[in-house]
């Protein structure tokens, strides 16, 4: 019995020691693991798909949905907090990770996610991409996420139904008032119109799908869901300015535009391919600025303007949110002797901002000036990406209206 107790005795620190060397293995194993999740969830995103944020396609991803298993930007990741009953995230970088997290990030990932989540996306439905306003980006996280737009074709029908009736604020012409206006599309009568009273039969104006561009513009126009509609009246461009107080129906609008148009294009063009219609259905403006001008003399004082380039219409304006441009000037390809030069001609006089620019047409030459140099370089290589390109048959019609016009 005494030799028993004495085993035990001598037993005890031992087991004591042993315990206390099992306890610290296990803080070890505690302390090292998420650092070594952390690793792993890092080394998934050189895995294909990951390396690009699965929403806006932005490059080095260093967050991710722990919930859906993509891999996002920081911009996405602050988009996905607000669809936080579908979607939570993590900093790939500084966040805890479990096993089973990381585990669930390896089986899916964002070529996995895409193949779910954008099944059936229309052709004609614009994806953002980092550039892009917060509206289209959070709105395209909605849609494929929280709404399932993209897995279920009904849900598609507010934009591609063909037809679309409702109010939006329209801005005034004259007195930059918003003011609730009922606007249709009709795919079918090819025009977008709208109506100056509720119940008025006849149209305020009749926009030709066919001439119809579409454009958020959430800074010049002051709300996070501004859009600018243009559309050609004889030839000129005019300007529309409306916003919606809920951002999905403001981006249905816009695809339902969208739709119509590829629609339309696929019937004017039925040879080409949906590669060569989709950058033809909106398209955002090459550069837009203040600059200062001249007239066609060049002996008259220089004017602030603010300037649009559309794509061949260089269009200058009194104020950003005029309704039609005060003048517009086309802009041809150096095939067709057309050319941007920095500087002004000597003997020049009358300008305020230092940095010129000499835009050469086979007509005249045209004068304009910049406030920085930064400017002047930004305009310089906007002008000459578009003098760079080709003309298509169709823009030398447009290229004679221009000379034919006083």
């Amino acid at each position: 019995m005494r030799e028993s107790l004495s085993f035990a005795a001598a037993a005890a620190p031992a087991a004591a020691a042993a315990a206390e060397e099992a306890s610290e293995q296990d803080l070890c194993i505690m302390t090292s693991d998420p650092e070594k999740n952390r690793q792993r969830v890092r080394q998934l995103v050189d895995k294909p798909g990951n390396g690009n944020c699965a929403d806006c396609g932005a490059a080095d991803p260093e967050w991710a949905s722990y919930t859906l298993g993509v891999f996002v930007c920081l911009s996405c990741s602050g988009l996905h907090r607000n669809i936080a009953q579908i979607s939570k995230v993590k900093s790939i970088v500084l966040d805890p990770w479990s096993s089973s997290e990381v585990e669930f990030m390896d089986s899916v990932g964002n070529n996995t996610a895409k193949a779910k989540y954008e099944q059936i996306v229309p052709a004609f439905y614009y994806k953002p991409t980092h550039r892009d306003c917060m509206l289209l980006r959070e709105q395209w996280i909605r849609a494929k996420y929280e709404r399932k737009e993209f897995m279920c074709v009904e849900k598609q029908e507010p934009y591609s139904a063909g037809y679309r009736e409702g109010f939006l604020w329209k801005r005034g012409r004259d007195n930059g008032q918003y003011l609730s206006r009922k606007f249709i599309l009709s795919e079918r009568e090819g025009v977008l119109k709208y109506f100056n009273k509720h119940d008025a039969r006849e149209p305020k104006a009749i926009m030709k799908i066919n001439t119809v561009n579409a454009t958020f513009q959430p800074t010049k126009i002051g709300t996070a869901n501004g859009l600018q509609i243009t559309y050609l009246k004889d030839n000129s461009t005019r300007n529309i300015f409306v916003y919606h107080e809920d951002g999905k129906e403001m981006v249905d609008w816009f695809n339902a535009i969208r739709a119509a148009r590829f629609h339309y294009l696929q019937v004017a063009f039925p040879g080409a391919s949906i590669a060569d219609l989709s950058p033809k259905l909106t398209r955002n403006y090459i550069k837009e600025g203040y600059m200062e001008k001249t007239g066609p003399k060049h002996t008259e004082g220089f004017k602030k303007r603010w300037f649009t380039m559309d794509d061949r219409r260089l269009m200058y304006f009194k104020d950003p949110m005029d309704a039609y441009a005060r003048g517009e000037v086309f802009i041809g390809s150096k095939e067709n002797s057309y050319s941007v030069l920095p500087g002004l001609p000597p003997n020049i006089q009358g300008y305020h901002w230092q940095f010129g620019i000499t835009i050469v047409t086979p007509d005249r030459k045209f004068l304009f000036t910049c406030e920085t140099e930064g400017d002047q370089q930004d305009w310089i290589a906007a002008l000459q990406s578009v003098i760079d390109r080709p003309m298509l048959p169709q823009e030398y019609a447009v290229e004679a209206y221009f000379k034919r016009k006083p």
